[in-house]
């Protein structure tokens, strides 16, 4: 019976790394839409936001199947919550992800009015808070969850910097405004990705020692 059980949590544990990577291939694709003015790659990433939430309802029913097919109790029940927690920040970071491909159709025809290179670090950054936060959990690493627990810091500060530059821009000139205020949404969704990478993170914890601390 426990052998049964040790092999759905295995199960578990695979889909969560592929809804892990589906999201994470999400976040590279909407920054090199945006990059490269690239509108199919912008639709295409809009379009799979069905597949996440597909992803999330199975991983949500084999969840809810284990636990009433063979009732866990203590870090097993701990476990699985963690799990369901999880896939509803993955599936969040699925959308935002999504929101901001949309925004890249919206800027795909306009010359840009600076380089890109704090929005394309932010990105970076988020999608490494993702990584570790999944590995955190498959290898039940305290200390990896609460790397990228401290890591949102980077992604904050970061924000700060685009949002700072981009306000001078349209202080500067009003005809900037709309783009720009287009460019804060953007790394505002980066900035909200890393926050749910961080949720991940806090979840890891609990699962392992019982103990949730939120941001």
């Amino acid at each position: 019976m426990r052998s049964h059980f040790d092999n759905e949590l295995e199960i578990l544990n695979n889909e969560l790394i592929k809804m892990g990577s589906l999201v994470e291939s999400k976040i590279e694709d909407s920054i090199k839409a945006l990059i490269n003015r690239d509108t199919a790659l912008a639709k295409e990433i809009m379009t799979r936001d069905d597949e996440v939430d597909d992803m999330e309802k199975a991983i949500e029913n084999r969840c809810l199947q284990l636990i009433i097919r063979h009732h866990p109790v203590a870090s097993d029940l701990r476990l699985i919550s963690s799990i369901l927690k999880m896939i509803t920040d993955l599936e969040r970071i699925g959308d935002q992800a999504a929101d901001i491909a949309e925004i890249s159709l919206l800027l795909a025809d306009q010359e840009y009015i600076k380089e890109l290179r704090d929005i394309p670090k932010m990105a970076e950054a988020t999608i490494k808070m993702l990584k570790n936060s999944i590995d955190a959990f498959v290898n039940k690493s305290l200390d990896l969850a609460h790397e990228v627990i401290a890591f949102d810091d980077v992604v904050d500060d970061l924000f700060d910097i685009v949002k700072d530059d981009l306000i001078d821009f349209i202080n500067r000139d009003i005809k900037y405004g709309e783009q720009a205020i287009n460019f804060i949404m953007i790394a505002k969704y980066l900035e909200r990705i890393g926050d749910h990478a961080q949720n991940i993170a806090e979840w890891v914890v609990f699962s392992i020692t019982g103990v949730h601390h939120s941001n």
